[in-house]
Formats: C-alpha cells, structure tokens, sequence
C-alpha cells in the first residue's frame, strides 16, 4: 500500500504503519493538549498506540488462522481506521474463510476477558461511551473498546469480518460467486446507512462509509472477474502487442517508451526474449529522481516478476496477479520467451468486451483467434 512505511516484520509479516496515521496521532496529542494540557495529551497516544497494539493483535489472529490453511500474509498496514492483513489469498472453502474471519473478533473478546480478569478491568458503562475521557482507567477504556471492535467488525459488510462471516455462511447453499454479491449488496447499504449518520453526528463515519462502499464494491468485481477467468487459457485475455526495454537500457529511453505508448508497465527482456523484470511507471519516476536518466534499466527494474505459460488457465495467471501483488503477469512459451502479457485491467475489458466480439475475435488481444 503507498504512503506507507515499514517498522519491522513479526512472524515474518511487515508491518506497515500509513502515514496518515502519523497524521492521527499528531491530531490526537494536539486534542489532548487543548483539553488538558501535556499529561492529557501523552494519555490521549498511549492509549491510541495500546488500542492499535490491540489491532495489530487482531490482524495476527487473522493472519495466523490463515497459515493455518497454507494462505501467506505478507504485510499488514496499520491506517487511522483500523488495519488491513493482506491475504496472498481468501479461501474459496466456507469454513476455512469462517475461521479466518473470526479469528479477530475472537482475538479482541480475549484481550478484554484478560484485561478484566488480570487486570481489573471494569466494564462500565461510563468507558463504554466515553473512552476519550482522561478521568476513566485506561484498562477499563481498553476493555471496553476491545468489546465495541469485537462487535464493530461483526458488521455484515465488507471489508469487517462480518461480511466475511456472511460470505462464508451463504457460500455453503449458494455459491462462492452469488455469496459474495449478496454480501456486497449489503455492505453497500451498511455503508449508506454509516455515511448518512455520519452526516447527522460524526464526521468520521462518512470517511468509513466511503471505505465500506469502495470495499465491498472492489471485492464482488475481484470475485466475478476470477470465477469467470476459470476454465479459460491464459490466451482469451493476454495484450501480445505491448513495448519492452532491454536490461542494459537507460532509464531516459524508458521515459521515452512511456511518453510513446499507453502501457503504464513494460517488461524487461534479455536479447533471448526471456523475461528479467518489471519496470513501472513508478519505478521510472522514482529512477529519474534517484538514480538520473543515465541509470540502467536493470538498476531500477523489479526483477520478481511473475510468468505463467501459455498452456495455463486464464485463472492461474489471475490468481499469480493477487499473490504476488504484481501490476502484470507475463505469459511464456515453451521456450520461455515473453509473448503475452495479462493485468486485472485486461482481464476486466476482456470481460465487458468479450460477449459483443465475433467468436473469430476472441482469441488473444492484438490479433484474431486461430482457426
């Protein structure tokens, strides 16, 4: 995720802190300084960096439930509004995707039962309601906002671990595909209702409505683009006519290859075709400021990038997009030249595109299917 920055990696997932939430924090120490002075200000980030601990501590319930299942996380991020685990994956198997999803809720219901066990924590209602309040225990502040995100994430919409919950439970009877629409749809409307109290009591809520929406929509279209890319070869949805850069060339021709073309990602290829890299636009505009236009290509390019052959499904090449978190796919032949190359973005406009194209078109992008 961009603007975001590294403080370490625990059981081998980075964590990830958004600057924005620097931004929080500074925004909760000038609150607390104006209410109370210093020493409410400092209370006010302890408390805020104890409750994302607990946040962090729910992600890794995810995170470890989904090893569980062989799923890898290589990341989790840290934003004002809570965190995200990133799932190479999300199981298509209703109870796996059950657990995983209730291993947070389930993390932030034991925190608080320890911290009222061992810590005398009094759930009142007073800290319910009031867990900005300097005057309330912060253990009693920290339990009760444990339960309140236990229940908070229960929500059935997408990205809270309720709509997931949901999903898993309608997927038994209906389907991955149908489970998710539905699930989707009222996500939508959860995000609707928050944006509209938002609108009545606290700002805050627009911005998590808009997060909600964008969610849920993002996740029925990831869904309806990988149920529909199975069964398919990775021919139906790959560009075959697309520009590449040589390792040994400067970054100033890259420049000029993007200023050129359309493409926003160009593949590094050695003199035999092969494929050695991925080189962005970002990573051209980065290159540019850091390393100047006299740099090699090789310097500035990722050279993890993801190929699938061309005897493959359509759905292996989309699945290869997602866990690897690559901007493209490249597609080799048998001698592992680059001949294709496969984005989200393809796939989508293969989608939209391929019912109204002639069956002799809907072979591999750039020229007409063989017969």
């Amino acid at each position: 995720m961009s603007w975001s920055v590294s403080i370490g990696s625990i059981a081998g997932t980075v964590v990830r802190i958004h600057l924005t939430f620097l931004l929080f924090l500074a925004w909760i120490f000038a609150a607390g300084y104006s209410q109370g002075g210093s020493a409410a200000a400092w209370d006010s980030v302890l408390f805020m960096l104890l409750l994302f601990g607990c946040v962090l501590l729910h992600e890794f319930g995810h995170i470890f439930t989904a090893r569980a299942f062989g799923v890898a996380t290589p990341f989790v991020t840290l934003l004002p509004i809570g965190g995200v685990a990133q799932l190479e994956r999300i199981p298509e198997e209703p109870r796996q995707e059950f657990l995983i999803a209730i291993a947070g809720p389930l993390v932030n219901v034991a925190i608080a039962i320890l911290l009222v066990v061992f810590a005398g924590a009094a759930l009142t209602q007073n800290a319910a309601t009031a867990i900005d309040n300097g005057q309330i225990a912060m253990v009693d502040r920290l339990a009760a906002v444990n339960l309140f995100l236990a229940l908070f994430n229960l929500i059935p919409a997408f990205p809270m671990d309720g709509g997931r919950i949901l999903r898993a439970a309608l997927a038994s009877r209906l389907g991955y595909v149908r489970a998710t629409e539905i699930a989707a749809t009222i996500g939508q409307f959860v995000a609707f209702a928050l944006g509209f109290i938002g609108l009545l009591y606290n700002p805050i809520l627009i911005f998590i409505a808009i997060f909600v929406y964008l969610a849920a929509s993002s996740e029925a279209h990831m869904v309806a683009l990988r149920a529909i890319s199975r069964g398919l070869p990775v021919g139906h949805a790959m560009v075959t006519r697309f520009a590449t850069l040589k390792p040994q060339a400067h970054v100033d021709e890259a420049v000029q290859t993007l200023l050129a073309t359309s493409q926003g990602e160009f593949p590094v290829v050695d003199d035999a075709g092969k494929p050695a890299g991925l080189l962005s636009r970002g990573d051209i505009i980065k290159a540019i400021k850091t390393l100047g236009p006299d740099a090699r290509v090789a310097d500035a390019m990722t050279p993890d990038f993801p190929t699938i052959g061309h005897r493959r499904s359509l759905d292996d090449a989309f699945k290869l997009l997602q866990e690897k978190n690559s901007a493209a796919v490249g597609v080799t032949d048998a001698d592992g030249r680059l001949t294709g190359l496969i984005t989200s973005e393809t796939i989508a406009e293969m989608v939209m595109l391929g019912d109204s194209l002639p069956k002799d078109m809907r072979g591999p992008w750039g020229r007409p299917a063989a017969t």
